[in-house]
């Protein structure tokens, strides 16, 4: 083989990767959602072309919040919106991640809903509760029984699949349900006289929600990861807006199958969050629940205790609060 022909399959060889690396690099952002009104306003910024005004593809990929884990762990996104807990127990059990935003906190939507006579948390003592355990709603019946001066030892859980908790409550097989919307909603519809004798909207900042990405994606990808979380504010924005709100919540609607009248029924439970504030949440760094930080440290300990991972984690390594700030940085 001559010199020039050589240099001439080289070349080719580095044309070849460098149209790989290209292609790459405009690769789609896949990102998995679910159900829960933090995550499916993300379905307005998909209708609206914002992520290309921004500059960035984005594939948004619709899953039950279980499956969106686990397409997340078999590496077929780049990143999955999940419960800062959630984001944990991914983390821990293989698919490390990294909180880049946070969305909203739960205000109301998770439920503990008790059978008619039992009006406060207190009532609870000796009676039996449906919880999936080792669910973030578990983590919540544990919050308010402590509050209530109560430990998980003066109630009888039954472990209940979290969409079965309205049937399971209206047989009278447990006395009370921790639950998610819509199913505490559905709880409290499937037995007349039934109430929410506690939410989060009890304990603001216990259960964050959250967009996570691989290690690899936001390595290789961090400008356009800053670009999705950028748009994030229009999306808040518009919802806030009474003149598009009810624009925004029938977009929203529609991804989730529901009336758009029952899903704007939902909205105040969940705490859309703004860029900044979402950004002073993320780089706090005390142990309080106004911090990504210290509601993921009770959620590792609440993990460990009930054996959903053996190992504590180092929370910080899950949580990178740089990007929401170069977002601010570059809306001025």
């Amino acid at each position: 083989m001559n010199t020039r022909t050589l240099l001439k399959r080289s070349l080719g060889l580095f044309a070849g990767l460098l149209l790989a690396g290209s292609s790459l690099l405009s690769a789609p952002l896949k990102v998995a959602y679910s159900d829960w009104p933090g995550w499916t306003a993300f379905a307005i910024a998909e209708q609206k072309g914002w992520f290309k005004q921004a500059g960035v593809e984005v594939e948004l990929l619709w899953f039950e919040y279980g499956p969106s884990m686990e397409a997340f762990s078999a590496g077929k996104v780049d990143a999955v919106m999940v419960t800062n807990g959630d984001s944990l127990v991914t983390g821990a059990t293989g698919a490390k991640n990294v909180i880049i935003l946070v969305t909203d906190y739960s205000n109301g939507n998770d439920m503990i809903v008790a059978k008619p006579g039992l009006s406060k948390v207190a009532d609870l003592k000796g009676k039996k509760i449906g919880v999936e355990v080792g669910f973030v709603d578990h983590l919540l019946l544990l919050n308010a029984l402590k509050k209530a001066g109560l430990s998980e030892g003066d109630v009888t859980i039954v472990p209940t699949p979290t969409n079965q908790a309205p049937q399971v409550l209206a047989s009278g097989q447990v006395d009370a349900v921790a639950a998610w919307q819509p199913n505490s909603g559905a709880a409290l519809k499937a037995l007349p006289g039934s109430s929410a004798v506690y939410t989060s909207a009890d304990e603001p900042g216990l259960i964050y929600d959250t967009v996570v990405v691989t290690p690899q994606s936001l390595a290789t990808r961090r400008d356009d990861w800053v670009k999705f979380v950028k748009v994030w504010d229009r999306i808040v924005a518009y919802l806030s807006d009474p003149l598009t709100q009810e624009d925004g919540i029938k977009i929203m609607a529609a991804k989730a199958g529901v009336d758009a009248k029952d899903y704007a029924a939902f909205m105040g439970g969940t705490r859309l969050l703004t860029l900044g504030q979402s950004a002073k949440i993320i780089s706090a760094k005390n142990d309080s629940f106004g911090s990504i930080h210290g509601s993921s440290k009770a959620a590792d300990a609440f993990n460990v205790k009930n054996a959903v991972y053996k190992d504590a984690q180092d929370v910080d390594s899950y949580i990178d609060a740089s990007l929401t700030a170069d977002a601010l940085k570059a809306g001025k």
